[in-house]
């Protein structure tokens, strides 16, 4: 929607052959056929987002499974902080050549981190509640995962690398294919995949600014939710 994309037509080659190429160098620093296969391996893998999100996020999805829904923020800062401590204890780590002590970690990076994660809970619990006020989550409902992030974006490199001929038109449809079976299973509806694409790519670049980096999502958002001929409301999510 925000890149001007056929949702329903991989074979498209957006922009043309010497944008899109220039895109991608420009944009991912890719160049090669082998730099895009492990960009879009790593988006679909969901590993191409910060592990430090993905930590509070399901440290939260843990605390509302065990206790039965909404979790307050001032419990899940301080339950980030109780769960960094313990880990930063050293531990006894099993291999195949036995096993291995680790040792603990010094205070002050332990702290540090603590001060990081905490700083990035409030982040998102005031992205969250800007998207409350603007109809992109329900009332109590959070963000369960940023997987979307990375499998939004699987889907449009696998079209990028086709239209750079770094790749098949196979390859994109299987790509894109298996980005939708993912998100299935992160997610159970196009508004809370939507919700999650919209958290992540805000933390990567938008620092809170509440610029275009979120506004443009906000918008192709209320479109996709309204208009008659949107695919989020004649294809199931699942």
């Amino acid at each position: 929607m925000n890149n001007g994309s056929f949702w329903n037509a991989v074979a498209w080659h957006g922009t043309g052959y010497p944008n899109e190429r220039k895109r991608l160098r420009e944009w991912w620093g890719i160049t090669t056929r082998a730099e895009w296969l492990s960009a879009l391996a790593g988006l679909l893998a969901c590993e191409s987002h910060s592990g430090v999100w993905e930590f509070a996020l399901q440290l939260r999805r843990t605390i509302a499974r065990d206790f039965g829904g909404h979790v307050d923020v001032g419990y899940w800062r301080q339950a980030a902080a109780n769960v960094i401590r313990a880990n930063s204890e050293g531990s006894v780590v099993i291999t195949e050549d036995g096993a291995t002590k680790t040792e603990p970690r010094p205070e002050s990076e332990t702290e540090a981190r603590i001060e990081g994660v905490q700083r990035l809970i409030g982040r998102i619990a005031r992205y969250e509640a800007r998207m409350r006020a603007d109809g992109v989550l329900d009332d109590k409902r959070y963000v369960s995962s940023v997987d979307a992030w990375d499998l939004g974006r699987a889907s449009k490199m696998a079209r990028w690398g086709l239209g750079c001929r770094f790749g098949t038109l196979e390859e994109a449809e299987a790509a894109v294919i298996q980005a939708g079976r993912s998100a299935a299973l992160s997610y159970k509806s196009w508004p809370d995949f939507s919700a999650g694409y919209i958290l992540g790519r805000c933390l990567h670049f938008d620092d809170e600014e509440f610029g275009d980096w979120y506004t443009e999502m906000v918008d192709a958002h209320r479109i996709l939710m309204s208009d008659p001929g949107s695919p989020w409301l004649n294809i199931p999510f699942r």
